[in-house]
């Protein structure tokens, strides 16, 4: 019987795990879509008064080098202005799209200064972005012009005035001691009477720009003509063609704010001094343009402009820098020229030279006009300045004795007496009313010596000063950098010497300088600066100058060892170890510890008829006491050449090269050189000469046979420029120099054959001159052989001269006359060689003018032998 099984009953699930399937897939396509929508990108409208150089999907928008968009579409405006471009802009260039934002197209543009948008013959023309702040929006104007200065760009922007523009141009360079520090970067009018220039100045330099600096025009040569002889001064090749500004700078003065303004002077002359005020008369009878100021017997300043105004004339007058803390609010000037009476004449040199303009000191702050004075004023009737100076014993300084600045007199002692507490002297001193200003909160003050007596191996000087200082003593003030003015009645310190002095104040100051170095000389934060053997200083930093292609280093050296920097003082870094090996001996010398672990520093000191270079550290202590001047070659990628390789002049070392680098377009190398210092006048003319010396083997021989041992060499040849420069591209053979007497001229002929550089010239089997180099000609149908005939036989050769090839082995084969060999000597089968033979007398009518040119023969005409003029020479 069949079992009949009962039903299974199985509960179904509420909710099925494959529902989930649909679930993701739901939200992933969710935020696949707010993904697209979010990154679809922006569109943005620009208006461009055409589309020259603009293609629709090619044309793309750029930012520091970043793409951030492309150009979508371009149609042509509604008023028929211009062109509409649609751009297509990355979702994450939203926040820089504003109302201030600029836009600008990028194409390459030439021009004397410079070339710009260089990268754009490779990529193609783009749309630069400037972000800028405001409300978003999404139309703009295009710019005509790159703005003049990219945000992200560092440095300090001023604004200059000048009456005319002259030379000087957008990108025109700006000098700071004759080292370029900035340049122009725009110009417009201003009113109908000036143009304003805007000039940005780099970030490493921005502190020499003062609140008191001055600027003049550079551009161009400046001749000085006069009975003494002709000067010619220019600042650089480059203020020649683009034009160019200099300006100078006082140390003491505040640092200049961005868009300070300045006006540009003609020349240096006029833009020297400290401070410029007006002088206001009611004629001018004897003042004109460049008239000094005279205080004390001192030209302390002059007369620079003058204009009639509608209550007489208005001069402008400068005073120098180290006098312009004498000006003050009750300074006074007034006209003085010769003085003649029955006693004779006074000032009898005005007579010549003409009047001067007498100055009066006073107090107050300076103001920004005088009156200009016919007639010497009465004293000034203002109080004068009482001080307490204070010492630990007496300094040979008597009553009535006077204090002096600068060997002149502003004031006189008073009393002399002990302090309260018997500890000490305290001097009462006064000065007058119009040298207060002298007095700062950092002042100080020194006895004078009578006698100086300074004794060495060398022998013994001796230095005297008046009776007055030998009877009654003097104090000299050495004035501080404060602008803070003393107050009457305070107490100063009267120290026992400058020396005292200069170890107090020692350690309130540290002096700053930056050296150039073609590389990292292997020197970090803290390592020493040595002068002796003695740490005077240490590396503050070093940095990576972009633009100068060199390393800046900076130094603090110590205050007491300020008198070590000179003009003759020089620094070179040290190696960890130094090895001198010679047939002497051995000489090792190794660096401090300290030194060897992070480089080191040392300062030397030239002969004091000497000038070093205190800007530049040399990679050596041989050649900073060489005075050798860095300079750069660049050589082609293939050049043999290495580090410490010798520069020659006719087989004399010159200078040496410190490094060869490859470019970055990896088609030449730059060369770091350095030529030594009495050298470098000769070899740093625009048109010298610099080439490599290899050895090259050929049938004649050997040249250069020691490059074979050595390695090549760099050859120079001096130039005859006025012009200086420190950049050099190398040519691939030397040039030859043209001597006077020599003549030179040229062969041609249908193809070089064995000629080459260097093939001698016989004259009746004697040599009288070679081949100097070869070309082809402009068609490219025949070789011209450039060649010149020594001047001790440059009568020899004329307009009737014939030449021919003595090259190789000339065979003739005739059926019934034989075989016919003709050769010359082996020097000329190997080497090859040119004859020449002249058929009449030289005389002036038959001379070679200047690159004269002849054909080469292939053989010698057999009647060329019966000609024999006779030939003197001159």
């Amino acid at each position: 019987m069949t079992k009949i099984e009962a039903p299974k009953v199985v509960k179904k699930k509420l909710f099925s795990p494959i529902w989930l399937l649909p679930l993701v897939a739901l939200a992933l396509g969710a935020w696949l879509g707010v993904k697209s929508i979010k990154e679809a990108g922006i569109e943005v409208r620009i208006h461009f008064p055409s589309a020259t150089g603009i293609d629709v999907g090619k044309t793309l928008v750029r930012y520091q080098g970043l793409t951030v968009g492309k150009v979508v579409d371009i149609s042509i405006d509604d008023e028929l202005k211009g062109v509409n471009v649609d751009l297509k802009m990355d979702y994450r260039a939203d926040p820089f799209l504003n109302k201030g934002t600029k836009f600008w197209l990028v194409a390459p543009k030439a021009s004397i200064t410079g070339v710009e948008g260089l990268d754009t013959l490779f990529s193609g023309n783009y749309i630069a972005i400037q972000p800028g702040d405001g409300e978003s929006q999404s139309f703009f104007e295009a710019e005509e012009n790159a703005p003049a200065i990219l945000p992200n760009e560092d440095g300090l922007v001023i604004e200059l005035t000048s009456e005319t523009l002259g030379s000087l141009d957008v990108g025109s360079q700006l000098f700071y001691r004759q080292i370029p520090v900035g340049q122009v970067i725009s110009y417009k009018l201003k009113g109908a009477s000036e143009i304003s220039l805007t000039a940005f100045i780099k970030k490493q330099y921005a502190h020499l720009v003062k609140k008191d600096s001055q600027f003049w025009n550079v551009s161009g040569l400046k001749i000085d003509a006069s009975l003494s002889g002709i000067k010619i001064k220019t600042e650089s090749l480059s203020t020649i063609l683009a034009g160019g500004l200099s300006f100078s700078s006082s140390e003491n003065s505040e640092m200049a704010e961005k868009g300070q303004q300045y006006k540009i002077y003609d020349n240096e002359e006029l833009a020297l001094g400290g401070i410029e005020f007006t002088l206001t008369a009611d004629k001018a009878e004897s003042a004109t343009i460049g008239t000094p100021i005279v205080f004390r017997g001192i030209n302390i300043g002059r007369i620079t402009d003058s204009k009639l105004t509608n209550s007489g004339v208005e001069f402008t007058a400068k005073l120098n820098t180290e006098h312009a803390e004498l000006l003050s609010a009750s300074s006074q000037f007034w006209l003085e020229g010769a003085d003649l009476s029955l006693s004779g004449v006074k000032h009898a040199e005005r007579l010549l030279t003409g009047s001067v303009i007498n100055f009066s000191p006073g107090s107050g702050e300076p103001a920004s006009q005088y009156p200009l004075l016919a007639e010497q004023p009465d004293k000034l009737a203002t109080s004068k300045l009482t001080l307490t100076l204070t010492s630990e014993s007496n300094q040979g300084i008597a009553e009535g004795a006077e204090v002096r600045y600068k060997q002149i007199a502003i004031g006189k002692v008073n009393s002399v007496k002990l302090n309260n507490s018997l500890s000490g002297i305290e001097y009462q001193i006064e000065i007058w009313p119009e040298f207060t200003r002298l007095m700062t909160q950092d002042s100080y003050f020194v006895p004078e010596s009578a006698l100086s007596i300074d004794a060495s191996l060398e022998g013994v000087s001796v230095k005297t000063r008046d009776f007055t200082t030998l009877t009654q003593g003097a104090i000299s003030l050495i004035q501080g950098s404060s602008k803070s003015q003393v107050k009457k009645g305070a107490t100063l310190t009267l120290f026992a010497s400058r020396q005292t002095a200069a170890e107090h104040f020692q350690n309130l100051n540290l002096i700053k300088l930056t050296l150039s170095s073609p590389d990292g000389a292997d020197l970090s934060p803290g390592a020493p600066v040595y002068y002796q053997k003695m740490q005077i200083g240490e590396v503050d930093k070093v940095n990576w100058q972009t633009g100068e292609q060199s390393f800046a280093v900076n130094l603090s050296i110590q205050e007491q060892f300020s008198e070590l920097l000179k003009s003759n003082t020089v620094f070179w870094r040290n190696s960890a170890l130094s090895v001198n090996a010679a047939l002497t001996g051995i000489e090792i010398d190794v660096a401090p510890l300290q030194g060897a672990l992070k480089g080191s520093i040392t300062l030397g000191l030239l002969d004091e008829t000497e000038h070093g270079d205190q800007e530049h550290l040399y990679a050596s202590k041989s050649l900073a006491l060489a005075q050798a001047k860095p300079i750069s070659l660049s050589f082609p990628a293939d050049v043999k050449l290495s580090a410490k390789a010798p520069i020659r002049y006719h087989g004399h070392q010159v200078g040496e090269v410190e490094s060869v680098k490859l470019d970055k377009t990896l088609d030449s190398v730059t060369a770091k050189a350095y030529l030594y210092g009495n050298y470098a006048k000769q070899f740093t003319q625009t048109d010298a000469s610099y080439f490599i010396v290899d050895a090259q083997i050929s049938l004649s021989g050997i040249t250069s046979p020691e490059t074979l041992i050595t390695g090549p060499y760099i050859g120079v040849t001096p130039g005859k420029s006025d012009i200086r420069s420190e950049n050099f591209v190398a040519n691939d053979t030397p040039s030859k120099q043209r001597k006077t007497g020599e003549l030179y001229f040229t062969l041609e002929d249908s193809n070089l054959g064995s000629i080459k550089s260097g093939t001698p010239i016989f004259f009746r089997g004697m040599k009288i001159g070679q081949v100097d180099s070869y070309d082809l000609s402009a068609t490219g149908n025949s070789v011209l052989m450039h060649s010149h005939i020594d001047s001790q036989f440059s009568h020899l050769v004329n307009q009737s001269s014939q030449f021919w090839n003595l090259s190789g082995v000339k065979v003739d084969i005739g059926l019934f006359s034989g075989a016919k060999i003709e050769t010359g000597t082996l020097e000329t089968i190997l080497a090859g060689g040119i004859g020449v033979v002249t058929q009449s007398k030289t005389s002036d009518s038959n001379q070679l003018a200047a690159d004269s040119q002849f054909p080469l023969q292939k053989q010698l005409d057999p009647e060329w032998l019966n000609w024999a003029p006779e030939q003197k020479a001159p």
